[in-house]
């Protein structure tokens, strides 16, 4: 089968280049890349029947003709919304300056089929656990925002509420409880493909979720460790690309199994000076938090409030790499809202 030829066309030679790199280093030698910078050699190529099955092309170059050509999708970079009449069923138009990873998503989601990445042997599972040193920070939130964002990029999500008494459900449309006694029966004893067997009662409102229990863990008969159970099956499942556990603050035997398992862990903090207190004493128990599985985001950021980050007199032992602002209410309250958010896609594009 001969390789997807993927032609990218713009003269904006800077902005071109970390595009090239990025399907270089997901595709390598499995596509067929062509990089054109000049318009005449564009105007040229076009000038004869061409067939391709991704092209990419700057709105200063593209023009309706092309679609008269043998290209399955077309995706026109512009500057502006107003810009470029694009009318077409396979013309896809990206905002220009937003993102590298954002934009390369995009292009590949839409392609996925042509690309055939179906047929390629995929990535195994990612388990990214989302967790904080202290109550209070939005971790939830932002666990469940990331769920939605991912999933809205073309990604498998499985949310896993881990918590002893959850209270996730207000964040759901449908908020009612797991009420089959198996499912109960089964995760007493959760060894072997436990996934498989709890499987049913999954249920999907943007991103796949396991509902949450009747009760509190230790009035239901069930072990802590029945999460970091239920996420490893369910990776080996292959049903997922990334499993979103949603992990309590609480710091014991169970918390650091979670831990290990993980293949990215988010720490989310506070900028008060009792949050990064507890980040430090996070950071003091575990082992590799300076390595790229760990990222530290600050949630409801104040640039106007104390910030007991930048003090002098506060010795951090963890760097911060995203710092997310308050977010409104209206948004917090819908998960459609919260996928589309500008900070929660930022975060969510650092993991993909």
């Amino acid at each position: 089968m001969s390789r997807p030829r993927v032609i990218i066309a713009d003269m904006d030679i800077e902005y071109l280049i970390p595009l090239q790199l990025k399907f270089v280093k997901e595709f390598f030698d499995r596509i067929d890349l062509e990089v054109i910078t000049d318009r005449e050699y564009f105007e040229e190529l076009f000038s004869k029947p061409q067939r391709a099955e991704i092209l990419i092309v700057s709105d200063t170059l593209y023009d309706p003709s092309l679609q008269r050509h043998n290209i399955a999708n077309i995706f026109v970079m512009v500057e502006n919304e107003e810009e470029t009449d694009t009318n077409g069923l396979d013309v896809v138009r990206l905002r220009k300056y937003t993102s590298v990873k954002e934009i390369f998503s995009e292009i590949v989601g839409k392609s996925a089929g042509i690309l055939n990445i179906e047929s390629e042997e995929q990535k195994g599972a990612q388990i990214l656990l989302v967790t904080s040193a202290d109550g209070g920070t939005g971790k939830t939130t932002l666990a469940m925002g990331l769920g939605a964002c991912l999933t809205r990029n073309y990604k498998r999500v499985l949310y896993l509420n881990a918590a002893r008494l959850q209270v996730f459900q207000h964040m759901l449309d449908n908020q009612s409880p797991i009420s089959v006694p198996e499912v109960y029966t089964r995760l007493s004893r959760p060894e072997g493909p436990v996934y498989q067997d709890i499987r049913h009662v999954i249920r999907k409102e943007i991103f796949s979720y396991l509902p949450a229990f009747k009760a509190a863990l230790m009035s239901v008969g069930l072990s802590y460790s029945v999460y970091g159970k239920i996420a490893l099956s369910a990776k080996r499942s292959g049903d997922y690309d990334i499993i979103v556990i949603d992990a309590e603050s609480t710091f014991d035997e169970d918390k650091a199994e979670l831990l290990d398992l993980a293949d990215k862990v988010i720490v989310v903090t506070g900028q008060s000076l009792g949050a990064v207190h507890a980040a430090n004493a996070f950071v003091s128990n575990v082992n590799g938090t300076d390595s790229d599985k760990y990222s530290f985001v600050c949630n409801n950021f104040d640039k106007d409030g104390s910030n007991a980050l930048v003090r002098a007199d506060v010795t951090l032992r963890f760097t911060v790499s995203d710092y997310i602002e308050r977010i409104p209410e209206l948004v917090l309250e819908d998960l459609e809202a919260l996928a589309k958010h500008s900070e929660v896609q930022k975060l969510a594009f650092s993991i993909l």
